[in-house]
């Protein structure tokens, strides 16, 4: 589960590169947007564990810290 939020699943999206010129013509290139994930130890069913968590999780509050 590499570049994944276990909490809510977000993972890479993709798209397009594009470079804004004068002509009709737009050359594009693909690119990742990779979420941007913690490692933080979480109290889980009573247990401490570490995930990997996004920063909008943890914000929000669906994550309690262990400590």
């Amino acid at each position: 589960m590499a570049r994944r939020c276990e909490s809510c699943g977000k993972g890479p999206q993709t798209g397009f590169n594009y470079t804004f010129l004068r002509s009709h013509f737009n050359p594009h290139n693909k690119r990742r947007w990779l979420p941007n994930l913690q490692n933080i130890r979480v109290n889980a069913a009573g247990q401490v564990k570490r995930m990997k968590v996004c920063t909008t999780c943890i914000k929000s509050g669906k994550i309690h810290k262990a400590g």
